[in-house]
């Protein structure tokens, strides 16, 4: 009876000793959720943690309201997907061409898409308005950043329905095809540029399946497309 009640005892003095001593998991993510000392378990009684618990109760607390305060806006980058003009006719393509109004061999930043004066214009992906005015040769015009220094270009407009730093989606009208600045006829002139070079823009001009999927994981599908 005797040996049954030391074994007992020496059974509750064990699960005590393990109770006492936090456990710690070999990552780097766990170490990082210790937010005090750990002390050695001989040394800790069953109460000893009744401190650090009282102080991590206090923070929870103070975290209990913070449900309305509004999060730091996260950086993002929205890819341009899709056409600038729906039922629009390529009237130049991008690289070196002959010049329609100044003549000779000059590069094209862009393509020139030829529809009817008052077509809609929609933005190929969301983004910043950062210009949104007059120019000589591009007339009405407007520069949207996407990101990650990524800016999209549309040129010639008619008019404009967009301001500078106004927040564009995917598929909204920015504006309206026409023959502004330094034009020959009704058309839009569209440019992608990346960290302030222009790059070929007809890759820009489809929703690839990809990133319709992708779209549609992070939730931000279903807007535009055309």
């Amino acid at each position: 009876m005797k040996r049954g009640l030391a074994a007992a005892s020496l059974a509750f003095a064990g699960f005590v000793t393990v109770a006492a001593s936090p456990a710690i998991a070999n990552t780097s993510a766990a170490t990082a959720d210790v937010t005090a000392p750990i002390v050695d378990a001989p040394n800790n009684a069953i109460t000893g943690g009744d401190k650090q618990f009282s102080e991590l109760f206090a923070r929870w607390e103070a975290l209990d309201g913070a449900d309305d305060i509004a999060p730091a806006p996260m950086p993002s980058i929205s890819i341009p997907s899709r056409m600038p003009v729906d039922n629009a006719r390529l009237s130049s393509s991008y690289g070196m061409r002959t010049h329609p109004v100044l003549g000779g061999r000059r590069n094209h930043s862009g393509i020139d898409l030829a529809a009817p004066t008052g077509t809609p214009i929609y933005a190929t992906a969301d983004g910043i308005v950062s210009r949104a005015d007059r120019s000589r040769t591009y007339g009405l015009v407007t520069y949207i950043e996407h990101g990650a220094q990524v800016q999209t270009r549309y040129a010639h407009m008619s008019r404009m329905v967009v301001a500078d730093g106004q927040a564009v989606k995917k598929g909204d009208v920015i504006g309206y095809v026409g023959s502004t600045g330094r034009s020959t006829g009704p058309h839009l002139h569209y440019e992608v540029r990346i960290s302030g070079r222009a790059v070929n823009p007809m890759p820009y001009m489809a929703e690839t399946d990809a990133q319709r999927a992708f779209a549609l994981v992070t939730g931000e599908g279903g807007r535009g497309g055309r």
